[in-house]
């Protein structure tokens, strides 16, 4: 019993703490097949297998009813600590690879998602790509600007030199 009470508590802790948190089913896969999912979103995202009851009762205690009547089957959670979309894009690639992975919902922002809004979120870029367009953007802002304030300095040395040009030739 106290073994599933610090189960519960754990997972509690992990729905309150997460950005983001994606449910998945996972029937079928190896054991070697979840390692190798759990590696590949390490960086961004814990992946735990718990008893359906026991991840019921601990979303309830985080406040998180995005999961209500999907805890069926075997569940696995994806609780994000890092970059959402680069988890959802991880997913959708592991489940491309291996069909038996299914992505049913997510919850991001204190909002539920739909299976095909999780897929909608894996197709968005990156984060760091999204910051090097803005940074891309700003940079092109940047160079107009000078131009704009440098013209009519050039403009204005060319009419001088073309006035002392004409001075000299007379």
């Amino acid at each position: 019993m106290a073994n599933k009470e610090a189960t519960v508590a754990e997972l509690a802790a992990k729905f309150a703490g997460s950005n983001a948190i994606v449910l998945t089913e996972y029937r079928g896969l190896t054991v070697a097949q979840l390692k190798e999912l759990r590696r590949s979103i390490s960086a961004d995202a814990t992946y735990a297998v718990a008893k359906n009851t026991l991840l019921k009762i601990a979303a309830a205690q985080a406040g998180v009813t995005a999961f209500d009547g999907q805890l069926l089957g075997p569940s696995a959670i994806a609780f994000v600590s890092g970059d959402p979309v680069n988890v959802a894009k991880k997913l959708r690639d592991f489940a491309k690879a291996n069909p038996l992975l299914v992505v049913k919902s997510g919850y991001l922002d204190g909002k539920a998602l739909t299976a095909d809004e999780v897929k909608k979120l894996a197709d968005l870029e990156t984060r760091e790509v999204l910051l090097a367009k803005a940074a891309g953007v700003f940079k092109a802002s940047l160079f107009k600007a000078a131009y704009v304030f440098n013209a009519p300095l050039a403009q204005a040395v060319r009419t001088v030199d073309a006035l002392r040009a004409k001075q000299e030739s007379n």
